[in-house]
């Protein structure tokens, strides 16, 4: 794999909007944390409605610049995980960010002790109209606000939490090494985070199998580190969730996003209630491929041959353009604007995070971290953190710094949008019978592994941290068992197994943001009923553009009914898996 400095420039991201270099990193940290001491003349005052303003006021805008170094250096580590000085930055930024935490939890304890009436009067007073959010979040949270000297004591702890996450990103990114692994040939073929997906495509069984066994046997052989590390951030969560007196842990993530439990529960009805179309799914792929039994890592097998194009970065970024011309011209500029400006970090490197993310903050145009190799699940990958980016270029453009930031559970939806968009214009110019069923796999490829795997994630999460709080013990050997029996439901009788995959949920990066992974699900689910809707309903751009330059204006589920989006009924779902069945009957008639 190259050195950082062996990629071109022209291919990596630009930092300098958030800071010019690491000196000015420096300087700027230390001109923020200079000015935290000034939240101690405010303490006690805030009934004031004069010093309340001025210290709300006070308070973003160091958010707006602490947020911009702090980008800076966390994507400085991103680029190279191992970079020395780039790992001194962050842990400067913690100290700082810790001292800014503590010097004003006060904050919200003091004004949750507003009476309700002088809240909702704040929150209809003109001075104060970009917090009319924050006035409102502080209403809703009054219970779930601990008292000042509790709050200040969980600030504190905040210094030593967490670190699970990290301790994960140093481990595999850095510090795992994977055994070379041999094709059908015998030849000898180096395995990596960044290629295991270039091998899991491959033509040639052999090399697909023992990729895959290559990288969970490894995550096998740390199975006790990994557990401990991932067990421990679940004790977090739920003990967290405990102090601020939450249900549990679900409860209280899905609070935290002003989301709804309730549509957490339906998708996982919906789901298994149509469990049987991904079993389909993987009977038409047996079938194609000519094999007696279908294989866990057979998944991303290709099912036709010469259809596997390898795309450069550039035109890449002109067939996404096309593909999201159904969004407008001043959508399609952006994505331009996103190579040219270079928002995006293109290719691997040695030591570079592995996957692909979307960052932001207020005041800087976002950006992009992928690992792009030309195959067409990378153009998909850069269409999908496109839409992150220009949700968050939208929110920032048309929103005040206090309701710009969008919620994780919106964000998966922009994000599939322009992926739908995408493989419904390589649909429309798809040339016979062989390239069409390319694009279906791709299809049920992508809701297998966003709607049905995602799912089983979830599932997944929710049995650790229920067992937590019920107060039986988890162990390694508890965690994979319970990963194989959800494997068995979700990919079926039919499907061959692996030993291994019981490891595979160490694997899984997202467990460490819990709760996050059933939003893929429901982001495809809405992605699939608003793409449908951008290129059949005259005008209905609007609607969704709106949706994007909407931030955190209103909850989440309130926010996707401006998209015609309602995940309180089942038909949302219903639709969805309609679709799915479409794409399936279409395929097997060309069989």
């Amino acid at each position: 794999m190259k050195e950082r400095s062996e990629i071109e420039e022209k291919y990596k991201w630009d930092l300098t909007k958030f800071c010019a270099n690491d000196e000015n990193f420096y300087e700027r940290l230390k001109k923020v944390e200079s000015q935290i001491g000034v939240f101690k003349k405010y303490e006690g005052k805030l009934s004031d409605d004069k010093l309340l303003f001025e210290c709300l006021e006070k308070e973003i805008q160091i958010i707006q610049e602490f947020s911009l170094i702090a980008i800076y250096a966390q994507l400085r580590l991103c680029e190279n995980n191992a970079d020395r000085v780039a790992n001194e930055m962050n842990e400067k930024l913690s100290f700082v960010s810790a001292k800014f935490s503590n010097e004003t939890a006060y904050i919200v304890v003091e004004i949750s002790k507003f009476s309700d009436a002088k809240l909702k009067a704040l929150q209809e007073n003109k001075k104060f109209k970009n917090y009319k959010r924050y006035f409102e979040a502080i209403l809703r949270d009054k219970k779930h606000t601990l008292s000042k000297s509790e709050e200040l004591l969980l600030s504190r702890l905040s210094e030593c939490m967490g670190g699970d996450s990290d301790n994960y990103d140093k481990f595999v990114d850095v510090d795992m090494n994977f055994d070379a692994i041999l094709d059908e040939k015998g030849k000898s073929h180096e395995l990596n985070q960044a290629n295991f997906q270039e091998y899991r495509e491959s033509k040639d069984r052999t090399l697909r199998k023992n990729a895959y066994i290559g990288m969970m046997g490894k995550f096998g052989e740390f199975i006790n580190f990994l557990s401990t590390n991932y067990i421990n951030n679940v004790k977090e969560d739920c003990v967290l969730a405990k102090v601020r007196k939450h249900k549990s842990a679900l409860s209280a993530s899905i609070f935290n996003e002003e989301a709804s439990e309730e549509v957490y529960k339906l998708l996982i009805k919906k789901v298994k209630e149509n469990v049987s179309l991904g079993h389909e799914y993987f009977e038409l792929k047996r079938k194609m491929l000519g094999l007696s039994k279908f294989a866990v890592y057979d998944n991303f097998a290709p099912v036709v041959s010469g259809l596997s194009k390898k795309y450069t970065y550039e035109e890449a970024i002109e067939l996404i353009k096309e593909a999201v011309s159904a969004l407008g011209e001043d959508y399609v500029n952006l994505v331009e604007r996103a190579k040219n400006e270079r928002w995006i970090d293109v290719y691997p490197n040695k030591n570079k995070d592995s996957g692909a993310f979307s960052n932001g903050t207020y005041g800087a145009t976002p950006v992009i971290l992928t690992n792009f190799t030309g195959n067409l699940e990378s153009v998909f990958t850069l269409a999908h953190e496109l839409g992150h980016t220009i949700h968050t270029y939208l929110s920032n453009e048309n929103q005040p710094i206090q309701t710009c930031d969008y919620v994780i559970f919106v964000a998966e939806v922009a994000s599939n949008v322009n992926e739908m968009l995408l493989l419904s214009y390589l649909l429309s110019k798809a040339k016979g019978k062989k390239e069409k069923i390319y694009y279906y796999d791709h299809f049920l490829n992508q809701v297998k592994s966003s709607i049905f795997r995602q799912t089983m994630f979830a599932e997944f999460e929710q049995f650790a941290h229920e067992e937590y709080e019920k107060e039986n013990p988890l162990s390694a050997e508890l965690l994979c068992d319970k990963y194989k029996e959800l494997n068995d439901f979700y990919f079926g009788e039919k499907v061959e197994q692996l030993d291994v995959m019981k490891y595979e949920w160490a694997r899984i990066p997202h467990f460490y943001r819990s709760f996050y992974v059933y939003k893929y699900a429901t982001g495809l689910i809405c992605a699939i009923k608003i793409a449908n809707s951008l290129l059949s309903v005259s005008g209905f751009e609007k609607k969704y553009l709106k949706f994007l330059s909407a931030g955190c204006s209103k909850d989440p589920i309130s926010l996707l009914k401006i998209a015609d989006c309602d995940l309180s009924k089942e038909e949302t779902f219903d639709e969805a898996f309609e679709v799915c069945r479409d794409f399936t009957n279409k395929w097997a008639e060309l069989l």
